[in-house]
């Protein structure tokens, strides 16, 4: 199998050149007229910050999103309007960027996910949701084992890995892997489906339309955890997150249990 194009996305989603300005253009037009507050600091870094959205009464609770991209590409600024249906909801929503390979391992930066949500955590009551899509996914399933203190995991009460990479050793044999430096150690180490089943409620999420990689992946995190997981129909790599935007839409309804 060339896993290049096993894991190659774009090319096999018509028009994929013109998502990422209209994730960019949607975001911004919800900011405008979001409660929000954008560019908090979490850590020393430029990229270490986080937009924090608002409902209009008291949060019930905090969901964290956690954005893909291989670990290599992409930032807070273009998911803004997936906030919509948690906020519907009545949970406040934080959306961190974080440093990218090969800056950083992704190991760094499932620690820097830890930090950004205890600076969130508190100054937002209330359980704790992690929602994450594809090396978000990724980050979001390992935060039930962080590998730093974490304060907050006493209030994690429910995880959504969206498309996530859940066994990071097929990448190894990419040629993402000159910046993104996976080796055996970290492959074992920062795979969830090497780690223990959390014992929280999760939900693994994945499209129909997919690369079967991704298909693998999603039911491969699904087996190792004995959890749910839900086949979106129709849904593809790129939009089988475009429901958070819905507050009546089954994916927005499953973080909510």
């Amino acid at each position: 199998m060339d896993l290049d194009d096993a894991y190659a996305n774009a090319a096999y989603i018509p028009g994929a050149d013109a998502y990422p300005d209209k994730w960019a253009h949607a975001a911004a037009s919800f900011r405008e007229q979001a409660l929000c507050e954008i560019d908090v600091p979490y850590g020393e870094t430029p990229r270490q910050r986080f937009d924090l959205f608002h409902p209009a009464r008291l949060a019930k609770g905090l969901v964290v999103f956690v954005h893909g991209g291989y670990w290599l590409r992409f930032d807070k600024s273009f998911w803004s309007h997936l906030a919509a249906g948690p906020l519907a909801h009545g949970w406040a929503v934080a959306m961190p960027s974080y440093d990218l390979c090969p800056d950083v391992r992704i190991a760094e930066i499932g620690d820097q996910i830890a930090a950004a949500t205890a600076v969130v955590a508190a100054r937002v009551p209330g359980p704790i949701r992690l929602v994450g899509h594809s090396a978000g996914g990724q980050l979001v399933a390992r935060m039930s084992a962080p590998r730093v203190t974490a304060s907050w995991i006493n209030r994690l009460d429910r995880i959504i890995p969206i498309s996530p990479v859940a066994d990071l050793s097929p990448l190894m044999r990419t040629s993402m892997n000159a910046d993104l430096q996976i080796d055996q150690a970290e492959a074992l180490a920062e795979s969830p489906v090497h780690l223990p089943a959390p014992s929280v409620p999760v939900t693994v999420w994945v499209g129909a339309d997919e690369r079967p990689v991704f298909l693998q992946q999603a039911q491969a995190l699904a087996d190792a955890w004995g959890c749910t997981q839900n086949i979106a129909p129709k849904k593809h790599h790129f939009d089988v997150i475009e429901d958070l935007a819905s507050p009546k839409s089954k994916l927005t309804r499953a973080i909510f249990g």
